[in-house]
């Protein structure tokens, strides 16, 4: 690690996973901020403090998170704080282990630093571009599969088209989905729908950094910190199989991108 501030990044994520850890499964107040899309007022506390504990780091970087409003002052800066305080809202508020506080600086479109803390797992994912990415002090590196048929997906359930891969157990997090990557421990990861950035940012550079290509569900690159804070899907894999699953699954995002 060359960049001094990946360390200090890496604390702060693990103080804030602290904090949210020793509230998990606790009474705490929980609403729905739209249907289907739920969040606790740790959510809002663990936010909080990252937004004043990242700004020490680096006070030049602008802020975008999924617990504050968005501002257009973020896009006058050339650095940005990507953060979702707790990724996999939902499995935290049922007591499941699957969210993760994701943290992301990005630089002109692409992350710099990317940190994953899930203390409910006892695990920290970290990354900075070109310096690779690590799991609990450990090099991390995607696996070596060259075939679409027989990789490893999370996922609950496969629709019949894709029956040929193999569904492995699923967090709520898609952040930690993709870490899995990562880790060796899945061949792909995709989403055929609009999504925010802070859902991607940190887990974005981890997989990458470990070898994985990542772009949008249509194959495309994604540019971080974007006027819209949006990106078309994401569809993360070990190298051998991505051009393979663009392909199948090109027909379905077009249709999905037009809704």
């Amino acid at each position: 690690m060359t960049d001094p501030r990946l360390d200090a990044v890496s604390a702060a994520a693990a103080e804030a996973g602290r904090m949210a850890h020793e509230l998990w499964r606790g009474d705490f107040k929980r609403w729905e901020k739209a249907p289907g899309n739920p969040v606790c007022e740790v959510d809002l506390a663990v936010d909080d403090f990252l937004r004043a504990r990242l700004a020490q780091i680096d006070p030049e970087a602008g802020w975008l998170s999924e617990e504050t409003a968005d501002s257009a002052e973020r896009l006058l800066r050339s650095k940005a704080w990507v953060v979702d305080p707790i990724d996999g809202t939902r499995d935290y508020i049922r007591g499941r282990t699957g969210w993760a506080v994701s943290v992301a600086l990005v630089e002109g479109g692409k992350v710099l630093l990317g940190v994953l803390d899930a203390p409910s797992r006892g695990q920290q994912w970290c990354a900075e571009m070109g310096g690779g990415a690590w799991l609990n002090g450990e090099r991390l590196r995607v696996s070596d599969r060259e075939e679409l048929p027989g990789a490893r997906v999370p996922a609950d359930t496969l629709p019949k088209t894709d029956a040929d891969l193999i569904g492995v157990p699923r967090p709520n997090s898609i952040a930690l989905r993709i870490g899995m990557i990562a880790a060796g421990e899945v061949d792909l990861v995709a989403t055929l729908r609009w999504g925010r950035e802070w859902d991607i940012a940190a887990a974005h550079l981890i997989a990458q950094e470990a070898g994985a290509i990542v772009t949008d569900a249509l194959g495309r690159p994604i540019r971080f910190n974007s006027t819209s804070a949006e990106a078309f899907g994401v569809l993360a894999s070990v190298p051998g199989i991505h051009q393979a699953a663009v392909q199948r699954l090109w027909s379905r995002a077009m249709k999905a991108s037009a809704r």
